[in-house]
């Protein structure tokens, strides 16, 4: 039995304007919109739809943004229930909302929590990401090894997002070396990300810590269908489970390739993506050619 699966894209998908047509459409979207300003304080609302590209990118924006997105997007126009949710980074929690394992109010909480931490522990360690683009994944392990090895810099793979493109993560002199290393190995491109800091590393300690603390103390339910998760590319219904790789997704790779990969295995051959942009369509087309994507 064919089985369709609904994806989650991350931080890097914002766009001015985002929502808006949502909120002017639907009175469903205009009202979680409005319940997501008074939780937060501010007027999101109106930085999506208004914002300068600038403003968007901010972490502490750009995360809630993403998220509102997206699980509004889910809320007015989808009608079916997935067989299974996946969500790249961030878009993990937007996939639990939407599969019930969170409601809307706390997944909102959680993310904005995740953000703000991640803000603060990227002014704690400055720190970047690279991405590297045409080499096998275990040459990049390899070289991010040796770099760590012979300078005491952090570099680690932090996003497996399809076969020949990894993103690496570490401090700004680790990173540095590694891209240099890479493109002696043969990587086509190794190119260092404007973001604030090092995601999926061991650079983001300081922010698990605050985000595992908000997570304990946030009621997680028995889903209605499977998450592959990013710490284990594999298929998740506890509650408790989905909690401690959550809380694990922060420190360690995303592992997009291995779930998509393990989804199809699973039966999967429809993938919808909901949210901002068609970043995952493009990574999953690469993944997975046989499957149809929307």
């Amino acid at each position: 039995m064919s089985k369709v699966a609904y994806v989650f894209p991350g931080q890097g998908s914002q766009f001015s304007g985002m929502g808006k047509d949502l909120y002017e459409q639907y009175p469903k979207a205009k009202e979680l919109f409005e319940i997501a300003n008074n939780i937060l304080g501010y007027r999101i609302s109106d930085i999506m739809f208004n914002g300068t590209d600038e403003e968007l990118k901010q972490t502490k924006v750009t995360q809630p943004a993403v998220f509102l997105h997206s699980v509004i997007q889910a809320a007015v126009t989808e009608n079916s229930h997935p067989d299974m949710v996946a969500g790249h980074s961030l878009g993990e929690f937007s996939a639990l909302v939407v599969n019930k394992t969170l409601t809307f109010e706390d997944g909102l909480k959680l993310v904005y929590i995740r953000a703000m931490a991640m803000q603060k522990a990227c002014e704690i360690n400055p720190s970047t990401m690279a991405a590297v683009l045409g080499l096998e994944d275990h040459k990049v392990e390899d070289i991010c090894q040796q770099v760590q090895k012979e300078t005491g810099e952090i570099v680690v793979p932090a996003n497996y997002n399809c076969p020949g493109q990894l993103v690496i993560s570490g401090t700004i002199k680790g990173i540095e070396v590694a891209c240099e290393r890479l493109k002696a190995a043969g990587a086509k491109r190794s190119l260092v990300l404007q973001v604030g800091g090092a995601f999926h590393s061991p650079l983001m300690e300081p922010a698990k810590k605050e985000l595992e603390a908000a997570i304990q103390s946030t009621p997680f339910h028995t889903p209605i269908c499977p998450i592959y998760q990013n710490y284990t590319a594999l298929p998740e219904t506890n509650p408790d489970k989905i909690k401690q790789n959550l809380i694990a997704q922060l420190t360690s790779p995303v592992k997009w390739t291995q779930s998509v990969q393990k989804m199809v295995e699973d039966g999967a051959t429809k993938f919808i993506e909901i949210g901002p942009g068609k970043v995952l369509q493009g990574l999953i087309k690469k993944i997975a050619a046989q499957v149809e994507i929307a």
